[in-house]
């Protein structure tokens, strides 16, 4: 077969989009905001030990981390964005104490030219890098170090239980005493002001801040470089080109269309008899719609902090539900059953592929079950307990709270689940080797798909990476190695690989056409993917190179999905071709969705914040929710969706399926997802992102503007698309469980069961 090109460029895109990866990893790690061993003032005064800083960050990812509030702007978005907040709460200190001595005015009292004295003062002193490398000393004026008391003693009454701050508390849907020991909330504040320290203090030799001045506030100085400008017009005008070659290369190698003519007459699959090892996958399915269900309980509730602070209708829920928590739980459960549908596809193509069911295969999927429960179960518990304070700042790291979003789970549980992700692959591996040695034409794409099973189970290595008090530029840039290689990146390929795996079994298309088509768009989505990492990473303590990467090869991540809507006809017409197809309408149906929300969720509304500028003032806004939640329920979510009904059909429900709970659990879900974002989400983050502009960021996710009544009620619009979404969700889980019950389906068959008997399956 001719595939030698593609799997050329194949190699060439992952060799050397890894070692920039690589060689700006170390970069990273070299030119990280330092942690200085002291913090002191002028006249030798400590105000802060490097240790503090250090434990400070610990404390911090105790409550929850990037699940209460932000850092650096990766995180929620009910409370502040910390690290803008201290630096503007100490500027506002240092300019009302400086006006009071030199004018004996207060701020507001100033002419304009005294303004612009004590302002230029203030951005003097603020963004003046007084650290020493060689001392590892920090050094403060005695000014200086007042504000840090004052801000630091406003942060100890809002994390406390001080009744001066209850009204803020609300507001940020904080619970009393969020943290309750005062030495902790001293070492808290130590990392806050570092955190705030690195956005506005500039780098060696130059003028721009350790974040690459952002968060955007004129009265520290904190503008756009005029890299954001110039690698912002690059990244589109990239765009662009790369639009313009893809369509060219479509329009030269386009399929001339589907003829149902030469499609099989009945169900090729009708002749499969579920091994073993693939029936005991069906309960993992179960489990999936389970999570899921629990996870938008969850999110209506998280959502609903948003607009009643601690409450839920009137019930105080912060007590033993805080934000933090249920918010933690919304995030890692959508994970955990996309994930587990994904790798329980995995498991049941394997044999489906490969006709060899290996010895001990089923005990190895059942030990595998177990796995993924222990560690749901023991995660989800120790990141309450961490929230609730009941474990120390050691213990929480193991079996607690990271504090990191997408990757909360304490580290004993991270690393259960690598074990368990080795555990699938020996499976997968195992089950298609038989067909892997055969040299056929299924060879390159089966491949392909082992090459992905192997990236799934080694890339999750990259969060242990990060130790417990390891620098948060680092941690950040591990991250994202897990977050979008690891769930956008290689996830995608095994999807990809899977999805025509299915289409090839069904005969829909030919094996040369899927393995040519897998291939070339798993080149295209790793060139601008792999190194396309860095656009994560603008305003993390990286240096402009990484700016500049990110810029440039995020753009390209975006090419391929501008033509999905080909992808959109291509699989509505399959679904039409033959009688027998319409067994796997809504299988279909989902992948049509996927197809949707991959243009509209990862590509419009993913560029619409990814380049530079745009990024800037965008950053830690629901301009990112909206990209978030219909990327990854969108596009993975909906993907999950369609292969667990694709495996259902075959397993659980050879009879005709009762189509009026699915198509409204389908369509439902949909539509309430695209009116969540479209009338509240996207509202409120375009709002917000003109308050960025105009007053800068701190403002944009104050209380005093979020709380404005316009805004509230935008949130409260929520509650149409959210209460449509839930009710889709249910319908689906009812549909589900129908399958097993029978109110699901009709008497009749659409899809034979040779070979094997019916009530086993089932």
């Amino acid at each position: 077969m001719g595939y030698r090109k593609l799997w050329l460029t194949f190699a060439i895109v992952v060799v050397v989009s890894f070692s920039v990866l690589g060689f700006f990893g170390r970069e990273i790690y070299r030119q990280a905001p330092p942690v200085p061993e002291r913090v002191v003032t002028t006249d030798g005064r400590t105000v802060f030990t490097g240790q503090q800083i250090l434990d400070g960050q610990n404390v911090w990812q105790s409550t929850g981390g990037q699940e209460l509030g932000s850092v650096w702007g990766h995180g929620a978005y009910v409370a502040p964005d910390w690290s803008a907040d201290w630096l503007h709460r100490e500027a506002i200190h240092l300019r009302d104490q400086w006006a009071q001595r030199e004018f004996g005015l207060g701020a507001d009292q100033l002419s304009a030219e005294q303004t612009a004295m004590v302002e230029s003062l203030l951005q003097q002193a603020m963004r003046e890098n007084t650290y020493d490398p060689q001392t590892r000393v920090l050094e403060v004026s005695a000014d200086r170090a007042a504000a840090i008391a004052s801000v630091a003693a406003y942060y100890a009454d809002l994390f406390g239980d001080a009744p001066s701050q209850a009204a803020a508390r609300e507001d940020y849907a904080m619970r009393e005493s969020t943290v309750a020991d005062p030495e902790l909330r001293d070492e808290l504040a130590a990392f806050f002001f570092w955190a705030s320290w690195a956005c506005v203090t500039e780098r060696p030799g130059s003028d721009v801040t350790y974040s690459n001045n952002w968060p955007p506030d004129d009265l520290v100085g904190n503008r756009p470089t005029g890299s954001l400008i110039l690698w912002t017009g690059f990244s589109v005008i990239l765009l662009l080109a790369g639009v313009a070659a893809l369509s060219w290369y479509y329009a030269a190698n386009r399929d001339d269309g589907l003829d149902p003519a030469t499609l099989p007459g009945d169900d090729p699959l009708t002749a499969l008899a579920p091994t073993a090892s693939m029936s005991a996958t069906l309960k993992y399915f179960w489990v999936v719609c389970a999570l899921l269900v629990v996870q938008v309980i969850l999110g209506a509730v998280t959502a609903h902090y948003g607009v009643e602070g601690s409450g839920f209708y009137g019930l105080d829920l912060s007590t033993i539900l805080p934000y933090s928590a249920s918010r933690t739980w919304h995030v890692q459960l959508g994970i955990f059953w996309i994930a587990t549908s994904w790798l329980a596809t995995g498991l049941f193509i394997g044999p489906a592929v490969s006709g060899h069911e290996p010895k001990f295969q089923r005990l190895g999927v059942n030990v595998l079950f177990g796995a993924l429960i222990v560690v749901v179960g023991g995660s989800l518990t120790g990141e309450w307990l961490g929230i609730m304070q009941k474990l120390d700042l050691v213990s929480n790291f193991w079996f607690g709270h990271q504090g990191y979003e997408y990757v909360d789970l304490g580290r004993l549980w991270q690393i259960l689940l690598l074990v368990g992700l080795l555990l699938w692959l020996v499976l997968m591996v195992r089950a298609l080797l038989p067909a892997l040695r055969r040299n056929d034409d299924n060879r390159s794409l089966l491949t392909m798909l082992v090459i992905s099973c192997v990236a799934i189970a080694g890339f999750y290595g990259a969060g242990l990476m990060w130790g417990r008090q390891t620098n948060l530029a680092m941690a950040e840039y591990w991250r994202w190695w897990v977050v979008h290689l690891w769930v956008e990146g290689f996830f995608e390929v095994f999807a990809t690989v899977v999805i025509a795996f299915l289409f090839v079994r069904l005969g829909l298309i030919k094996v040369k056409l899927a393995t040519t088509a897998a291939l070339f768009s798993t080149n295209i989505f790793l060139a601008g993917g792999i190194i396309g990492t860095f656009h994560h990473l603008y305003f993390t303590g990286t240096p402009t190179a990484v700016l500049a990467l990110g810029a440039t090869f995020s753009a390209l991540e975006v090419v391929p999905l501008v033509l999905l809507g080909f992808e959109v006809y291509h699989n509505l017409k399959i679904s039409k071709a033959t009688e027998w197809l319409s067994a796997y309408k809504w299988p279909i149906y989902c992948f049509v969705a996927v197809a949707f929300w991959n243009l509209v969720g990862a590509g419009i509304f993913g560029f619409l914040i990814n380049p530079p500028i745009a990024l800037y003032y965008m950053q830690g806004l629901n301009t990112t929710a909206v990209h978030g939640h219909t990327a990854l329920f969108g596009v993975y979510g909906m993907l999950g969706i369609g292969l667990m009904l694709f495996v259902l059909k075959g397993l659980a429900a050879r009879r005709v399926w009762k189509e009026g709970v699915i198509r409204f659990a389908f369509w439902a879900i949909n539509v309430g997802l695209l009116l969540m974002v479209l009338i509240s989400v996207l509202p409120v983050g375009m709002a917000q992102t003109l308050a960025s502009v105009k007053d800068g960021l701190w403002y944009a996710r104050s209380s005093e503007f979020m709380q404005q009544d316009y805004l509230q009620t935008l949130r409260w619009l929520r509650v149409i698309g959210d209460t449509i979404f839930a009710v889709g969700v249910l319908a689906l889980g009812w549909f589900v469980v129908g399958l097993k019950t029978g109110w699901s389906v009709r008497q009749e068959f659409d899809l034979p069961a040779r070979g094997t008997d019916e009530a086993a399956v089932r």
